[in-house]
């Protein structure tokens, strides 16, 4: 069996590469426009039939779960030994990885819930009063710029999480040398 580290990694792994695969799967399934349906004073957008609504909601949910599992990662107390939270972030590397795994995530996360709900809008709103109006559905691109995104998040969080493995060893083998040789402060040093 796996350790919990191991464990964690594979689970923040997962879920961030099936964000990538559900949004770029998204993308490609996309239709660019709409075919426009004329009446007497409006147009009615026929779209055909594509999963991108329902790809991109389940990629956004899925790097939501990689990232509250990265969270989970790195706050854990394994072993049943927790590192204080303010020694966790005391180092710049990790401060610079912990920002930028919640910048991929809020980014990506965003960026695929918003391209989710303007095409779900445009299938829903589908009737328009300008009758040159072509019909096009979210930009194309977004929802692959987001998959990206969320893959990359995924990638900081596990980065961060081994910076923390690196933290705990540290913290537990300095606090260890503590107890056996007592403070630093009454160790004498002869010349």
């Amino acid at each position: 069996m796996a350790s919990q580290t191991k464990q964690l990694a594979l689970s923040i792994l997962f879920f961030g590469c099936l964000s990538f695969i559900l949004a770029i799967i998204a993308e490609l399934k996309k239709p660019a426009l709409g075919t426009p349906i004329p009446g007497k004073e409006f147009v009615t957008c026929k779209f055909p039939m594509d999963p991108s609504v329902a790809l991109g909601a389940l990629s956004a949910l899925s790097v939501l779960i990689s990232s509250a599992l990265g969270l989970l990662a790195i706050y854990f107390p394994y072993k049943g030994k927790s590192v204080p939270k303010n020694s966790l972030l005391d180092g710049i590397t990790m401060k610079v990885f912990f920002v930028t795994a919640i910048l991929f995530t809020l980014t990506g996360a965003g960026a695929t819930i918003y391209n989710t709900i303007i095409e779900g809008l445009a299938h829903v709103r589908n009737v328009h009063g300008d009758l040159e109006y072509a019909c096009p559905t979210a930009k194309t691109g977004l929802f692959g710029g987001a998959a990206f995104l969320n893959l990359d998040a995924c990638i900081f969080w596990l980065v961060c999480q081994m910076l923390v493995g690196n933290i705990r060893e540290d913290y537990f083998e300095h606090t260890e040398e503590d107890e056996v040789k007592g403070d630093y402060l009454d160790i004498g040093v002869n010349y």
